[in-house]
């Protein structure tokens, strides 16, 4: 049986990881899995399928792993390594560098790196950007979660295009259904004598949900309803306060990191995407899979795809508050039925996102 490497930095309860996870327990039927964990913490690190083979890394930054990567390259010899993340996929690089072993390396990139350092100073974006143009030519192929990453990958890096693959994202698994069927975990969805409107992510600058708090609350004159954003973050304390300021505490729930998210967004009226940039943004792809009506930034990148340019749900600026509130009463009144949704979203079952993997890896 061919063995596949698998580095990640689990550093948080973000999208990443979650989709590495169900990635590693689709590669297990097919392949021998190690997967080894850089700073192995956060509620998606449990995860990890026992089918993996797990090894733990010391080291809890990807750029101090590259001694015990090598290490482990030059001892296994794996028919391939696929790194998780821009510096997860630097380290793996630098790693076989110093091992001196042919082992083919595959760097898996799930954000558009260009809308993420935009606010960077230009030194951060140099200093950013340098070590992938002078390290991602050695790669065996750079796998972008979906077109607009590709796009901004190649232009990034300057590498050329046939080294850039679009695989996507291992969003919906046998379990997802599952999990989504189990009993309602708050009152607010078992008592539905108002719709609720659902965010799912991060606390952070990038998911922007202080432009969905102020959009829910515009919608409360003639909508009204409850806001539950599921996800933990250093922006909890900020948003409960525009909440407060808003008048909609009282209707707001910030449930915090979910084990099981789909329990909770299977029973939304409304999903709203409202980030400032994304790769391929995974909750989106989850509501439509459970057939749930949805609002989404045009941001890069990724919904307008997942979206269809909106024939799925309407796209609105990033950041507009009034368009986001508008695309919002618009999708309550006249939601798309569920079956149509879920047939938006086809191609991203994991089963079929973990073969063509392991096809590009050369594994099967």
């Amino acid at each position: 049986m061919k063995r596949l490497a698998v580095l990640i930095s689990f550093s948080g309860d973000g999208g990443v990881e979650r989709m590495v996870t169900n990635l590693c327990a689709e590669f297990a039927r097919q392949v021998h899995v190690d997967v080894l964990p850089i700073k192995g913490v956060g509620g998606h690190a449990s995860r990890i399928p026992a089918t993996v083979h797990r090894i733990d890394l010391r080291a809890r930054h990807s750029w101090t792993s590259v001694g015990e990567v090598a290490d482990y390259l030059r001892k296994v010899r794996p028919d391939a390594l696929l790194a998780a993340k821009d510096r997860a996929g630097r380290a793996a690089l630098r790693a076989k560098i110093k091992s001196g072993v042919d082992t083919p390396v595959y760097i898996r990139l799930g954000t558009n790196l260009s809308a993420a350092l935009a606010r960077k100073d230009p030194l951060s974006r140099w200093l950013r950007m340098a070590p992938m143009r002078r390290l991602y030519p050695l790669a065996s192929g750079i796998i972008a979660v979906s077109q607009g990453v590709r796009q901004d990958t190649i232009a990034v890096t300057g590498l050329p295009p046939e080294r850039v693959h679009v695989i996507r994202n291992p969003v919906i698994t046998p379990a997802l259904a599952t999990q989504a069927a189990e009993p309602a975990p708050h009152a607010w969805l078992r008592d539905k004598t108002l719709p609720v409107v659902m965010g799912m992510g991060r606390l952070t600058r990038q998911k922007d949900f202080a432009t969905l708090l102020r959009a829910f609350a515009q919608i409360q004159a003639t909508h009204p309803s409850r806001l539950i954003v599921l996800g933990e973050g250093k922006d909890r304390d900020a948003l409960q306060r525009l909440a407060a300021e808003l008048g909609i505490a009282e209707r707001v729930l910030l449930a915090g990191f979910q084990n099981n998210p789909y329990a909770w967004l299977a029973r939304a009226d409304l999903f709203v995407l409202s980030s400032a940039w994304e790769g391929s943004p995974n909750a989106l792809t989850e509501a439509l899979a459970l057939g749930i009506p949805s609002v989404s930034t045009d941001c890069p990148s990724g919904p307008r795809e997942i979206l269809d340019g909106g024939r799925f749900g309407p796209l609105v600026a990033v950041g507009d508050v009034a368009a986001m509130a508008q695309a919002m009463r618009q999708v309550l009144d006249h939601p798309l039925p569920a079956a149509q949704l879920q047939q938006a979203v086809a191609d991203y079952r994991a089963q079929i996102s973990a073969r063509r993997y392991l096809e590009l890896l050369g594994l099967i």
